[in-house]
């Protein structure tokens, strides 16, 4: 159930910089699908610990940020508790001001208490490296709490940047205790999808953007200088993230059916192609975001977080999915209107229904 290790650069752009980067940004590739590796063998025994939290429910907005201080283990020392004044460093103001806003974002949009919904602290570790010798390329959840690496300043900057990659980390841990979407094939590339919806909608509430001014990607303002795109993803338009040849070339992410990418159900496939084709459902939240115009966490956010946490199921496919959030639309605004139409035009526009 769930995600066994939810980071947000996939496995193919990491096996893209470790057979076509240079020197370092191969060793940097390496060192973190290894510590990643590793990590996924901890996650189950994290899961069941992080059960106990149910159990001890803050009941308000609890944050706690560990240095992990270039080392592998977690969580590490603490430096920054909920209240506690600003410091110098900016990955832990970061990680302690970006998990506030999702909070609040959760809390005041729909109603809800912290990531399990009872008021589960929210932990982060940041500095946190495999190797001490060579930079940690991701951010993830891992079924407790937040972990960012420090980013190899050429590739990728630090991961504590960008306030949406956080929502997209945060809401797994939301998915993982609501639908539980298996991590892979089209469940799992809806866990994926809930994840960048959920993460460019923190985004757009934080800057009070309506659905037309906001830029609709994931990881804006993380990937280097030299790096020849603008950010992770696109849910506006599925498959221009990104363009260089370190990454092995082209965003792969599609915007319809027609061009679903069919891959193999292990790491090496991409558990399915999760990051990949998670593409088809975002872009069909896009398209229900901009009919229905203003602020698209009003509308169709609604609409998919009731689906999320009433209606999907761990083995939901693209097309139950889609049903599901029809049929929140119905319950939410009635079942003839317009807001039930455009969800149904926005996956059949993408090839679903």
């Amino acid at each position: 159930m769930g995600c066994p290790l939810c980071t947000i650069i996939p496995a193919h752009m990491m096996r893209g910089l470790a057979l076509n980067g240079d020197e370092r940004q191969q060793s940097h590739a390496l060192s973190t699908m290894l510590g990643s590796h590793r990590l996924r063998g901890q996650r189950d025994m994290l899961a069941v610990l992080g059960a106990v939290a149910l159990m001890t429910p803050a009941g308000e907005k609890r944050r706690t940020v560990y240095d992990a201080q270039q080392k592998p283990y977690l969580p590490g020392v603490l430096v920054r508790g909920e209240g506690a004044a600003k410091g110098k460093d900016i990955m832990v103001n970061e990680a302690y001001d970006y998990s506030g806003d999702v909070y609040d974002f959760f809390s005041k949009v729909f109603g809800r208490n912290s990531i399990d919904d009872r008021g589960m602290r929210l932990d982060s570790s940041v500095h946190f490296r495999e190797d001490p010798t060579e930079a940690f390329d991701n951010a993830f959840w891992n079924g407790t709490q937040m972990i960012y690496g420090d980013g190899d300043g050429v590739t990728f900057d630090r991961f504590t940047k960008c306030l949406d990659v956080i929502g997209h980390e945060l809401t797994h841990g939301i998915t993982q205790y609501e639908a539980g979407l298996e991590y892979h094939g089209q469940a799992g590339a809806l866990n994926e999808s809930f994840s960048d919806v959920f993460g460019s909608l923190v985004k757009q509430w934080k800057k009070k953007q309506t659905a037309a001014k906001a830029d609709w990607l994931i990881g804006a303002g993380l990937l280097g200088k030299g790096i020849k795109g603008v950010a992770l993803r696109s849910l506006k338009a599925p498959g221009t993230a990104y363009d260089d040849p370190n990454f092995g070339g082209k965003d792969p992410q599609p915007a319809h059916m027609k061009d679903y990418v069919k891959l193999s159900d292990t790491r090496a496939g991409d558990n399915g192609g999760v990051h990949i084709n998670s593409g088809i459902p975002n872009h069909a939240f896009y398209l229900l975001a901009i009919q229905l115009g203003g602020h698209a966490w009003e509308k169709a956010g609604k609409i998919w977080y009731d689906a999320l946490c009433n209606r999907v199921r761990s083995n939901s496919t693209f097309k139950t999915a889609a049903k599901a959030t029809v049929d929140s639309a119905g319950t939410l605004f009635g079942s003839t209107s317009a807001e039930a139409k455009a969800v149904k035009a926005a996956w059949k526009e993408v090839g679903v229904l």
